[in-house]
């Protein structure tokens, strides 16, 4: 049986240790106990618990009637502490160095083996990056057991547990994919990098594709690419955004391999076909996982591709500790496995740029021609030559070129329309200094719900409590003005301008995955935008200079990344497609007018270089109470001073209201404190993190922290 490579065992400082709250009773069995197990008596255990301080393996004794079913990888109950918990088996050994004599396990819950030994090791590497626990990210990577399900699939045989061959290619496969053919033959280098992955290779590549709608569209790009490894007998893992991705994909995936090979990977399923899709893959009856953030830990046999779609995408981050992004997971998985690696979107991430520029990946992108035949049309309101048509257009929301180019597309199909904010007025400003309106009892912005006149009462978006009688603070003025038009006004003056046109909104929780190729306007927020099956004839891409006004590192970077992701569901130009967007005239748009993501993320990437921000260094950030952030920090500083590491620090800096950990009374109190890692020091960086977590837990005679690497939102 195979044995899962973890570190840390029950021998280390096992009576220093027995003084921390949570371990487990040494009382010895009597001798009317259990008879143990004649081979392999002890069983090492991971418990389920966020405490650091107990993010090891456990060992106990495997009475004689559990011997059969008590296997690595299984689920257990164990008595901990006067208490009965869940934990994985993690191995069978001989003998025990705990020191004590060992507490027999309690039951194994289930005897399939739902933990590899190659999904224990990720575990351990995502925390290790991360600087969380194990039994952390398993929360995320093994779904939660529906035991009818397992006892219908076993009644049907067609449940296996445990590590096999891999499962067998169908011929089919192989024929139904000539890697030379297909939209790859449009990029430079696409149609070697298919030949690479039918041939069982490895390759390492960064897509930049130029489509989002249609045959030649992004599911079809990396339904071929998956359909390649798959020919050449290997699985693949491939990872979206939302499920609106994951639908297309999967409708792209059914065109070319059985629909029995693809298991479909996401909670926004429920438990039961989670689990049924997870108990397929780990049986090898399926050869392809796809899915949201948790299908990056799939257990797929032999494994040849790894797939990552939109990486800047905020939905790849997991929102629970250790906050892991799934672009990560997978270059760990990749180097893990020895797996090739396609990281693919319309843009490129600074953190794309970084591994291009590094060697590691090599770009796969269109030459400049076969863009100027792919790509439409773009136009920018706020360049010279409009402004000399239009004078009013830096201050117009819809300036006439925008209006012209809705006209006319509206003549061929359908235009999109994006904006920024949801709602209707989403937020509001003194009409005298311009001054943001705040809510008085919790500092919160305040907005009007609906389309009412002037007369309605703003609201706060965070606390909901009305402002009748709302005063600026600066200035003292009674009187508001909305700052922005969200998008029910913005449908509603559309489709005033427009009649008789149909108008379709996309947005907030009434978000549309697809449109019919009828001439309508679709007003959409960003990253709401639904896909017309032939393409949109034009797209309006307004408020772009909130977009890029907002107090981030990655404001520009990330607004880049919308405006192509709209505009690559636009017709060709030689069909008459036509973007035009309505912001100053920057680096971003610039970057949109030529077409050009991989020249925009090596500019912007230059520069962090030079500041030394991410992603050209890590981050981590330590938020809680000014106390207990002063101790953690310095104790970090400490150690690493020992070995000579002198890491570069910001803060502690109080939090605004909106940043504060959640369910705290003194949440006002809260500061964070900052610090950048270089790379070469990251790995020591990381570990002294976790040490220095595990013993402030174990004390617990502070105020507990939040510590969290790489966050996107904290510059």
């Amino acid at each position: 049986m195979a044995s899962f490579p973890m570190d840390g065992s029950a021998a280390e400082e096992p009576f220093q240790l027995s003084l921390l709250q949570g371990f487990p009773s040494s009382r010895p069995i009597s001798a009317a106990g259990p008879p143990l197990a004649p081979t392999l008596p002890v069983a090492r255990v991971l418990i389920e618990s966020s405490l650091p301080h107990l993010d090891r393996p456990f060992d106990y004794s495997v009475p004689e009637g559990l011997d059969g079913t008590a296997q690595p990888g299984v689920r257990v109950k164990v008595k901990f502490n006067g208490q009965e918990l869940n934990g994985f088996i993690l191995d069978r050994v001989a003998e025990s160095d705990a020191g004590h004599t060992l507490v027999p396990l309690h039951k194994v819950v289930s005897p399939v083996q739902v933990l590899t030994p190659g999904m224990a090791e990720l575990a351990r590497r995502v925390a290790a990056r991360y600087a969380g626990t194990v039994s952390d990210v398993l929360r995320v990577a093994v779904p939660p057991r529906v035991a009818k399900l397992e006892k219908e699939l076993a009644a049907e045989g067609a449940l296996t547990a445990g590590e096999g061959p891999a499962a067998e290619v169908p011929e089919p496969f192989a024929a139904r994919v000539p890697p030379s053919a297909g939209p790859w033959s449009r990029y430079v280098n696409g149609a070697a990098y298919l030949q690479h992955l039918a041939a069982g290779e490895c390759p390492r590549a960064v897509l930049s594709a130029m489509q989002g709608y249609g045959p030649a569209g992004w599911p079809a790009l990396i339904a071929e690419a998956v359909a390649a490894v798959r020919a050449s007998g290997r699985g693949a893992v491939v990872v979206v955004p939302d499920y609106r991705d994951l639908a297309r994909l999967e409708d792209a995936l059914a065109e070319l391999l059985p629909r029995e090979d693809i298991a479909r990977l996401t909670a926004d399923d429920g438990q039961t076909p989670r689990y049924r899709s997870y108990l397929r893959v780990l049986a090898g009856s399926a050869g392809v996982a796809v899915g949201t953030r948790s299908a990056a830990y799939a257990p797929v046999r032999n494994l040849g591709l790894v797939v990552c779609w939109d990486d800047g995408d905020d939905l790849h981050i997991e929102q629970r500790s250790p906050y892991a992004h799934t672009r990560e997971v997978l270059l760990l998985r990749a180097e893990q496995e020895g797996a090739a690696c396609l990281l693919a979107a319309h843009t490129r991430s600074t953190e794309l740029q970084r591994l291009v520029d590094a060697g590691w990946a090599r770009p796969v992108e269109a030459d400049r021609s076969e863009i100027r035949r792919t790509v439409p049309r773009v136009l920018n309101t706020a360049d010279s030559f409009e402004q000399e048509r239009d004078p009013l257009a830096r201050v117009a929301r819809l300036p006439g070129a925008a209006w012209r180019a809705a006209k006319e597309g509206l003549e061929r199909g359908p235009v999109l329309v994006q904006v920024a904010r949801s709602g209707y007025a989403p937020s509001m400003v003194c009409d005298s200094c311009r001054e943001p309106a705040r809510c008085a009892a919790c500092s919160g912005p305040l907005a009007v719900a609906g389309a009412a006149g002037s007369s309605a009462v703003p609201q706060c978006r965070w606390c909901s409590a009305a402002a009748p009688a709302w005063q600026c603070s600066h200035c003292s003025s009674p009187r508001l003005r909305r700052s922005a038009t969200g998008v029910l006004r913005t449908a509603e003056e559309l489709g005033r301008a427009f009649p008789g046109k149909p108008v379709i909104t996309s947005s907030g929780d009434h978000v549309k995955a697809t449109v019919p190729n009828t001439r309508s306007l679709v007003v959409a927020t960003v990253g709401a935008e639904p896909v017309a099956d032939g393409g949109y004839a034009a797209a309006l891409l307004l408020d772009g200079d909130s977009l890029l006004r907002r107090e981030n590192l990655r404001a520009g970077e990330d607004a880049v990344r919308r405006w192509f992701n709209a505009a690559a569901l636009v017709k060709p130009a030689r069909e008459g497609g036509l973007v035009v967007i309505t912001a100053d005239d920057t680096v971003g748009v610039g970057a949109l007018l030529r077409w050009d993501a991989g020249g925009y993320a090596q500019r912007e990437l230059a520069l962090r270089q030079e500041l030394h921000l991410p992603p050209a260094v890590r981050i981590a950030s330590v938020t809680g109470g000014r106390t207990a952030v002063g101790h953690f920090t310095q104790g970090i500083e400490q150690q690493l001073e020992r070995q000579g590491i002198v890491l570069r620090t910001a803060g502690p800096a109080p939090l605004l209201l909106s940043d504060a950990r959640p369910n705290r009374r003194d949440a006002g109190e809260d500061v964070r404190t900052l610090l950048f890692i270089p790379y070469a020091q990251a790995a020591e960086a990381t570990r002294v993190m976790r040490a220095v977590k595990a013993a402030a837990a174990a004390r617990r005679a502070d105020d507990p922290v939040q510590l969290r690497l790489d966050g996107v939102d904290v510059l």
